[in-house]
Parts: C-alpha cells; sequence; structure tokens
C-alpha cells in the first residue's frame, strides 16, 4: 500500500450545517456502520445498482455502537457524514441500525438537503407474516433503548408478542471474523432458545452484522422458522430515493467502490474477501485526538 492523504481525519465536534446536496448528482452514495455489518447492505446495494458509486466507512474505532450514549453516536454520525459529503456523496446510507435510532432525526435535521436511508428491525414484515402471533428480534441494546424502536411496536407489533435478545458479544465476534465457530453458536444458541421453546415463529434481525451468521442462525432455528434480514429492502428504499430526486446515475455506468475504516485497513480488507466474495480497497481515516493519523491506499 502507498500512503496517501495523510490527513483524513474526522473531528468528533459538530460539521459544517451549510452542507447542501444539490450539486452531488454525479457523486456515490456513502454507507456507513460502526464496523463490518453495513457490507450486508453493500452488497445488496451493489446489486440492485450496479451503476453506482460507492462510498463504504466502517468506524471500527469505536466499534461496537450499541453500548454507547446516542449523543456520541449522533456526533460520531454528523462527522461521518460531512467526512462523506466532502467526497461527493450524494445521499448517505446509515447501515447501522443502532445510528439509525439513536442519529437518523438528527442526521436529517443537520443535513436537510441530503437525502439519507436509515435501518430499521423488520418489526412490521415480521407482525405481518407470523402464524403464532410471536415474533423473535435480535438487535442492539441501543436499538432496543430507542424512541424509534418504541415506534415501531406502537405502530406495527400491536396483538404480537415480541421476544427480544440484545446478543451482547456477537458483533465483536463477527468483527473478529468468527462466524461459525463454537463460541459464536453457542452465544446464538443462548439468545435464541427462550424465544424459540416460547414459540416464535419468526425472527426479525435488527443489527446490519447478523446476516453474516445466517447459516448458524437458520441451523438453531430450524426450517419452520422465517428469518427477515432487512438489507434488501433498504436497498430498493435506495433505489426509490435515488429516482425520487433525480439522483440515478447512468444506467451504462459501471460503479466503483471506495472503502475507509477507522481501524486497520488491511484487516477490513481481508474481511470483505471473506464477507462479499471480493476485496474492498480499504483507506483509513482517523479521529481527533486517537492515534489513527495515517490514511493509506
Amino acid at each position: 500500500m502507498n500512503a496517501e492523504d495523510p490527513n483524513l481525519c474526522l473531528s468528533a465536534s459538530s460539521p459544517d450545517l451549510l452542507s447542501d446536496a444539490s450539486h452531488l448528482a454525479s457523486g456515490p452514495i456513502a454507507v456507513f456502520d460502526s464496523g463490518v455489518g453495513g457490507l450486508s447492505v453493500l452488497r445488496h446495494l451493489r446489486a440492485l445498482l450496479p451503476a453506482e458509486d460507492l462510498i463504504y466507512l466502517a468506524d471500527q474505532a469505536h466499534v461496537p455502537y450499541g453500548p454507547r450514549r446516542a449523543s456520541e453516536i449522533q456526533s460520531f454520525s454528523r462527522s461521518i457524514t460531512q467526512f462523506s459529503l466532502d467526497r461527493g456523496a450524494k445521499m448517505i446510507v446509515v447501515a447501522c441500525n443502532t445510528a439509525t435510532a439513536a442519529a437518523l432525526d438528527d442526521l436529517r435535521a443537520t443535513f436537510a438537503h441530503l437525502p439519507f436511508v436509515g435501518m430499521e428491525p423488520a418489526v412490521k414484515p415480521g407482525a405481518a407474516t407470523t402464524r403464532s402471533g410471536k415474533v423473535g428480534v435480535l438487535a442492539t441494546a441501543g436499538t432496543f433503548e430507542s424512541q424509534r424502536y418504541a415506534d415501531l411496536m406502537a405502530r406495527f407489533a400491536q396483538g404480537v408478542a415480541l421476544y427480544e435478545n440484545p446478543c451482547n458479544g456477537l458483533v465483536p465476534l463477527i468483527e473478529a471474523g468468527e462466524l461459525d465457530g463454537a463460541e459464536t453458536r453457542t452465544l446464538l444458541e443462548s439468545c435464541m432458545r427462550p424465544m424459540l421453546e416460547a414459540g416464535v415463529d419468526t425472527i426479525v434481525l435488527g443489527c446490519t452484522h447478523y446476516p453474516f451468521v445466517l447459516p448458524t442462525i437458520h441451523a438453531i432455528a430450524g426450517p419452520n422458522v422465517r428469518i427477515i434480514d432487512p438489507a434488501p429492502a433498504v436497498a430498493r428504499q435506495a433505489l426509490r430515493v435515488l429516482r425520487e430526486h433525480g439522483l440515478l446515475a447512468p444506467a451504462e455506468q459501471q460503479g466503483s467502490i471506495q472503502a475507509y475504516t477507522s481501524g486497520d485497513p488491511e484487516r477490513l480488507a481481508q474481511m470483505s474477501e471473506t464477507l462479499l466474495g471480493f476485496e474492498l480497497r480499504v483507506r483509513g481515516f482517523c479521529w481527533d485526538g486517537l492515534e489513527l493519523d495515517r490514511a493509506e491506499d
């Protein structure tokens, strides 16, 4: 790797509030998460929108977001959004359920002219398709504690029993590449067994990391339990928003992907090959006050 642009640093302070997306029609879509989880959304965006340039940002210096304060996640999210705008982003996909719950409303108010697409646990389709009236939800503590999640339950889960588990420790295991090991299976067993014994017939994934352990989730759940991953619906929503704003790239264009991480670029590149089937080109970015002071190409 060759060192390039060694000052790709983000400040945790509030960004410029005057950012305007009106001139960004030819720019990339920025997709961000605390770590590798958002790659589960990126792969559906790439499949549905092959002409679009994509920027992926993994804030692995702060992973996981789940236990962090909402105000802290909002600060991270504003700075990542500004970083994306500085690279010409025309739309932001918040590919993190915790960041969506904590920061999406704040981002939309702060960057009023910029289109955003966020994540949310698929409580609505889960409630609509369950036969037993019992739905399991696997998400992070930050998502469960959010007003956005409470609003989802109030709107769509009336008359449905929800069995929730934050799967504490699962995100770090996935970040470490432990997708199908004994520790991961044991943790998922402990999270899922009580809800399965209660009779859930549908399980909703409320964290973008969790689709990367779907084979283990399916193995534990069995063939009669439906698992709902919201990532394909998020990609479809991104397509709708681009059309509404006249921001679709020319169909004949071949899109590119550039990735950034506040963690180890080589590690993210290796993980992307495992998770996506191809290796991303990854550069580093840093936060002011941290020791991450290099950006590599």
